[in-house]
């Protein structure tokens, strides 16, 4: 069986059950062994009463002292309690909807129960609790079991046999990468990496086979790179700009004085639009450290030279948002703009208007989103392109433009500090500008840690702000309610619950709505653009706001569950807010006590400054975060993390340099005899010709 075939292919996966894999984006083989667990249950000794925890999963050996008694508290629920004690203390049993477990508890008999541990009116219960045989429990103490991402209709017992099955069945006879290489970088082999990660015998098995995947993932992306590196020195600038005084005169005109990080930048990108090699640069910097008006400034000598400039973001809603503060530059300094939108959701005459004007030059700045990109989509003389927080612009992109005969400048922008270290190996065939100081008339944004008992304060403060004109961003981890156990991970909260938690704690005047990345793209624009216009007060969400939306009216960020996101990407969040002149604040809810979980959240209560928190959260963050921690920006890998594995990302690194030198010499060699010949027939196969693969 080959990686390529459909998840069809394997035995018991119909038509109807192969639907539900779709919904998780699992189409063939490859994506099955591809979706790794979330998080791992861990069966953990047998503990006493006395030592059980909340919101944590444990097993007791208890005694049954009461009858099991049933009560109906609703039509079509009822609730099944038994008291149990050991020689340390007693506590509840409870289950719900299950009136027939009282047949299997008999009064003075030992019993193994496993279950969430939960304080109700200050007693301990335990929830649903499964009841072990002591055969059962010996075979699974101190082993991990696999938590997948699952969908209605689909178990996690399901998509385990599927994956056990696949792998089974592949064949593993080459490992792409070479042993040699395995060896010097203690790698294990695939097939021995594939089980280690799903099927681990141990925390050891597991951690050596994710090493494996996430040095995978690092290099394969670090090889692209060195392509598109050897690419773009490749590149000569046929039409060198020349150097405008009215760009000068601009910056003299604004009502703010440029940072000294804006001056330096701006020199930059001068000086690679007046070279004779077109320009690749990645402008790195804080929410609000002044990349737009140095990106205009970039546009306006663009078409001071008489070409066409195009500013892509990642949403409708924020293209829009770009393409007004265009049209108030223009009214404002007399800017010689010709502006033009293009987006998907414009009617067809509307877009008819915008690429008749964009082929025949009667527009010389053009905003949108990836509609530029669309085959449909001619250019009249585009020099210079400007893509706009998560955009990372791909081999595919510059391909685009290379077939409609245009070879232009590209400009990057991001708000995702990365430490600079690693920064020189994702963004290795980049040049790096970095923006490290924001303007001095910027309120910075207050900040508090705190557990879950301040929430009711937190919806007050809300309500104060949402009274006073303001509005406010809540953050939850997850989409909706995951019904299965998550090992000890406390309950994580869910937006679409969450939500109705929220208009029955808030105002009825509050108006609240929720958004997340599974709602199809219309919808999502919706609900971005009716809070941008503040028809909503409170938008609940998941991570899909880190980017694309600006709403300066937003002054409150409440994350929930603070303890399972990155640092970097709560930074990323928290810059949704404080974009306005009215103070803004950001709370981080914490389930968690640990010490080294407040000590990484503590650094966001202390600073702002990104670049300081990017490195705080490598040096915080290691392997035992596992998959606990969300991941940051626009390097989302499927396993990898660039901070918690900055370590196998340098060591990558290294590994790539000498696969790709021997490239460089040898070519994609078609010998078998060559030991990196599986290598390259991998990367030709699975890689280069299937991915963009720098559009992570």
């Amino acid at each position: 069986m080959q990686l390529s075939d459909p998840i069809t292919a394997l035995k018991g996966i119909g038509e109807k059950t192969a639907s539900l894999y779709h919904k998780l984006n699992i189409y063939t083989i490859d994506d099955l062994i591809k979706h790794y667990p979330r998080d791992y249950e861990e069966w953990r000794d047998i503990v006493k009463i006395g030592e059980l925890r909340a919101n944590q999963v444990h097993a007791i050996r208890a005694m049954v002292i009461s009858a099991p008694q049933t009560v109906q508290v609703r039509k079509n629920m009822t609730i099944t309690t038994v008291r149990v004690r050991d020689d340390s203390g007693a506590c509840d049993i409870t289950y719900f909807n299950m009136p027939y477990i009282k047949n299997s508890l008999q009064s003075g008999k030992q019993y193994i129960f496993r279950g969430r541990v939960l304080l109700k009116n200050n007693r301990i219960t335990i929830d649903q609790p499964k009841i072990v045989s002591p055969h059962e429990f010996v075979q699974n103490v101190n082993r991990l079991s696999p938590i997948y991402p699952t969908t209605k209709g689909l178990t996690i017992a399901a998509v385990t046999k599927a994956v056990h099955l696949a792998i089974d069945v592949l064949d593993f006879h080459e490992d792409y990468i070479p042993e040699s290489m395995r060896v010097e970088y203690g790698l294990p082999d695939l097939k021995t990496a594939l089980l280690g990660i799903h099927f681990p015998e141990n925390r050891d098995v597991m951690l050596a086979a994710r090493k494996r995947i996430v040095f995978e993932e690092f290099l394969f992306f670090i090889v692209s790179v060195m392509f598109l590196k050897d690419m773009a020195t490749q590149e000569i600038n046929d039409a060198p700009m020349m150097r405008i005084d009215a760009c000068k005169d601009l910056i003299g005109r604004l009502p703010y004085e440029l940072t000294g990080a804006q001056k330096k930048v701006w020199e930059q990108i001068e000086c690679d639009l007046c070279s004779t090699h077109l320009m690749n640069r990645l402008i790195q910097g804080d929410v609000g450290s002044g990349k737009t008006i140095v990106a205009i400034l970039a546009m306006f000598m663009c078409v001071m030279n008489h070409h066409q400039a195009a500013f892509m973001a990642p949403t409708e809603v924020l293209a829009k948002q770009h393409y007004e503060s265009v049209l108030k530059l223009m009214e404002d300094y007399g800017l010689p703009f010709k502006p033009v939108l293009l987006t998907g959701s414009l009617t067809a005459k509307e877009k008819r208007r915008a690429k008749e004007a964009i082929v025949l030059g009667t527009c010389n700045v053009i905003v949108g989103t990836q509609a530029l990109l669309q085959d449909d989509v001619d250019f009249y003389d585009l020099r210079l392109v400007i893509t706009d927080e998560q955009h990372r612009f791909g081999v595919k992109q510059r391909e685009t433009f290379a077939q409609k005969g245009m070879q232009p400048h590209i400009l990057v922008m991001s708000a995702t500090p990365i430490p600079r270290t690693l920064a020189l190996i994702l963004y290795g065939d980049l040049d790096i500008s970095v923006m490290d100081e924001l303007p001095a008339n910027r309120l910075p944004i207050k900040n508090c840690v705190v557990n879950t008992d301040y929430r009711r304060k937190a919806y007050e403060f809300i309500a104060k702000e949402v009274t006073n004109g303001r509005q406010a961003y809540v953050i939850c981890p997850m989409v909706e309610a995951n019904e299965e156990i998550m090992g000890d991970q406390p309950v994580l909260e869910n937006v679409i619950e969450y939500t109705e938690k929220l208009r029955k704690a808030l105002p009825d005047t509050v108006r609240i709505e929720y958004l997340h990345g599974q709602m199809n793209p219309k919808a999502k624009n919706h609900v971005m653009e009716e809070y941008a216009a503040h028809h909503i007060d409170v938008l609940v969400s998941t991570t899909v706001i880190e980017v694309g939306i600006n709403v300066p009216n937003a002054t409150v960020m409440l994350v929930e569950n603070a303890e399972r996101f990155g640092l970097a990407q709560l930074h990323q969040l928290r810059g949704r807010v404080g974009r306005g002149k009215n103070q803004s604040y950001c709370i981080f809810i914490t389930t968690s006590s640990q010490n080294d979980t407040m000590e990484r959240l503590q650094v966001l209560n202390k600073s702002n400054d990104g670049f300081f928190i990017s490195s705080e959260d490598m040096r915080l963050r290691g392997p035992g975060d596992l998959f606990g921690i969300r991941q940051s920006g626009q390097f989302q890998f499927q396993l990898g993390d660039i901070y918690q594995d900055a370590a196998i990302l340098q060591e990558a690194q290294s590994c790539a340099a000498k696969l790709y030198d021997a490239y460089i010499h040898n070519g994609m060699s078609t010998d078998e005899n060559d030991r990196y010949h599986v290598f390259w027939k991998h990367y030709e196969e699975n890689v280069a010709s299937n991915v963009d693969f720098i559009n992570i």
